[in-house]
């Protein structure tokens, strides 16, 4: 093994703008090794990443690799360096199939195919639109791209984000792979469990510097959230918050025998004012399309969606959703976003139908944007532009516009993704104060662990259909997905 550290980048700075992205951050990856790169949202992990990635160019600092200095003005460059880099947002064409998308990085589809193939996913259609497949698809799909240039350093950044348990469990086979042929992985993930099981070694990025290197096992999970936060911190919310019964509450959303192709089969639940019900399952087993129906963006072929008072949710647009009180907090924050408009803009789309009203804002409603920032300490550094803030702050905008212009169930799906351990902290106690006012909460989260963070109850959907139901204060890891592969407890 080499003496040098495999990649060595001192002082790296970047700005956009008025806003300071990087400091000063130093990194140092040894061959062989997997490294975890920690930090809160905003901290400047990502920005380190695409400047390692010849994506950004640093406006101060250097870079080496194996020991000689390189100057990494574009991928390319990073790419001859054996840097190969699966970023959070996949760096594919939507509008070209993915052997176009192949073709276009010069990677032979034969090797591509067989990493996909050890990760479950050998029946990828090539000749498929990039759009058409799911977000999960397209992350293991950037990641066999990357593969098959067999980098020295595999950079990933946020890919179990976006994965169910079974999914991430290929991910860290190939990441154990790496490591055993003696090639090394920059590894970037706001689970912590995941750093504990996997990372040799971790360095803490805040504010734009790094505070920190560490063994994950050595320091645990409350001190790799000390270094992050800068204090000591809880990567949960208060137990204190009790989970008061709620049979006697009125219902707020009611599913009937909710049918939608294969992928909705008869699915009936309620929803109570006043609760948080959370939804556990695997990939592509129906809570994407369940989401779609409840929110508007999809009409189902048989069963009813009730509201309170008995009132029909028939909605044939998210408009006409958003209109009774149904509001949607989707996965992809930039989906739900105006990246080029104003956060306050951004905040206040739901207000008004007429765009021209966007920059009259009335007293009362200036009062609920401002109040919505406060309430979930939006940073509005970058504030010209949403598009520039942090995930976890693009997150914040997105949940604050709803509480800016008011709703009666607030549908969440997968909310926390790649987000750090601070923000998610935030959310939680959100959705929980939410809930105490009376607001209803439906809640799909691809982390298990969160369920009886947060929720009150659990359904489990396997196949499309609910397979099971239980107070989510008993809902350990092993019982859900257990029930999310469609496997009874008594067999288990």
């Amino acid at each position: 093994m080499s003496d040098k550290p495999l990649l060595q980048a001192d002082g790296i700075a970047k700005r956009f703008g008025t806003v300071v992205a990087l400091r000063s951050a130093n990194l140092q990856v040894e061959p062989g090794e997997i490294h975890a790169l920690l930090g809160a949202n905003g901290a400047g992990k990502s920005t380190l990443v695409k400047a390692l990635s010849g994506v950004h160019r640093p406006d101060a600092g250097s870079i080496r690799v194996n020991g000689e200095l390189f100057d990494v003005r574009n991928p390319r460059i990073a790419a001859e360096a054996g840097l190969a880099t699966v970023f959070q947002d996949p760096a594919l064409i939507p509008d070209l199939t993915v052997e176009e998308n192949l073709r276009l990085t010069n990677l032979p589809s034969e090797v591509v195919h067989d990493w996909l193939e050890r990760m479950d996913l050998a029946d990828v259609d090539f000749e498929a639109q990039i759009r058409d497949l799911p977000l999960p698809t397209l992350r293991l799909l950037d990641l066999a791209r990357a593969l098959a240039r067999d980098p020295s350093l595999l950079m990933l950044d946020e890919i179990t984000a976006a994965l169910t348990a079974d999914q991430a469990e290929h991910v860290f086979a190939v990441m154990e792979d790496r490591k055993s042929r003696g090639k090394s992985v920059l590894f970037i993930t706001h689970r912590l469990g995941e750093v504990l099981r996997m990372c040799d070694r971790a360095t803490v990025l805040r504010d734009g510097q790094d505070v920190e290197v560490c063994v994950p096992g050595e320091v645990g999970e409350a001190g790799l959230v000390q270094a992050m936060l800068g204090e000591v911190a809880k990567a949960t919310p208060d137990e204190s918050s009790a989970l008061a019964s709620l049979d006697e509450a009125p219902v707020a959303l009611e599913t009937i025998e909710l049918r939608s192709g294969d992928e909705v089969r008869g699915v009936s639940f309620s929803l109570r004012a006043g609760e948080v019900l959370g939804v556990a399952a695997l990939e592509d087993q129906g809570q994407d399309r369940l989401f779609e129906l409840l929110s508007g963006d999809r009409r189902a072929d048989a069963g009813e969606i009730i509201l309170a008072d008995g009132e029909a949710l028939d909605a044939r647009s998210p408009y006409d959703a958003v209109r009774k009180g149904v509001v949607l907090v989707p996965s992809d924050r930039l989906h739900a976003l105006l990246p080029k408009r104003p956060i306050r803009e951004n905040l206040t789309t739901p207000l008004y139908n007429k765009i021209t009203k966007w920059f009259s804002l009335a007293g009362d409603e200036k009062q609920r944007v401002d109040s919505a920032i406060d309430r979930l300490s939006i940073d509005t550094r970058a504030g010209k532009q949403a598009g520039r803030l942090s995930g976890g702050n693009q997150q914040k905008v997105v949940v604050g516009r709803w509480l800016a212009s008011g709703f009666r169930v607030l549908l969440c799906f997968d909310p926390t993704r790649g987000i750090d351990v601070g923000t998610k902290q935030q959310i939680y106690h959100l959705l929980r104060e939410l809930a105490d006012g009376g607001a209803a909460v439906l809640l799909y989260t691809s982390e298990l662990a969160e369920i009886p963070l947060v929720c009150d109850r659990v359904l489990v959907l396997y196949d499309g259909e609910i397979v099971d139901e239980q107070p989510a204060v008993n809902a350990t890891e092993q019982a859900l997905l257990t029930a999310a592969h469609g496997i009874s407890e008594e067999v288990a």
